[in-house]
């Protein structure tokens, strides 16, 4: 622990809480996660290069590339659980998760809903008059400037 000094301090905090939890918790499995996550940091690398996490509230596409980056696999995440893959495109893959969305009247992901919106309210036309300054201002661009 002498040594966490070197590190920068939004690293250092994670090695803390990854040191806490490593210390109370007895699973042998989590211990060693703990201790690749450690290594990973400790050498100045990125823990996400390595594993991907999904945390329950997670919505998002998956894209498995082949070798020459052609998509193998491609398919969706909702609610941290894996729920549908060997889809066509990942513009197939958005549309499935529209439905998905509007079927299960799950809010969009924060850091996507003025995407979600658009295609809503511009391309399906449900609730158009109700568009969000940000979508509205896109849209005004897009459509007006013809």
């Amino acid at each position: 622990m002498a040594h966490l000094h070197r590190l920068n301090g939004r690293t250092e905090q994670f090695i803390l809480i990854i040191v806490t939890v490593f210390m109370q918790d007895t699973d042998t499995t989590t211990k060693r996660e703990i201790a690749l996550k450690c290594l990973i940091l400790n050498v100045g690398e990125s823990v996400e290069d390595l594993i991907k996490e999904f945390l329950p509230e997670t919505i998002a596409i998956f894209i498995i590339r082949d070798a020459q980056a052609a998509p193998k696999d491609i398919g969706i995440i909702l609610e941290g659980q894996e729920v549908v893959n060997k889809l066509a495109s990942v513009t197939n893959a958005v549309a499935i998760l529209l439905g998905f969305l509007y079927a299960l009247n799950l809010e969009y992901p924060k850091t996507l809903k003025f995407m979600f919106q658009y295609i809503q309210k511009v391309f399906i036309e449900l609730d158009p008059k109700g568009m969000p300054t940000k979508v509205k201002k896109l849209y005004d661009q897009l459509y007006n400037s013809a």
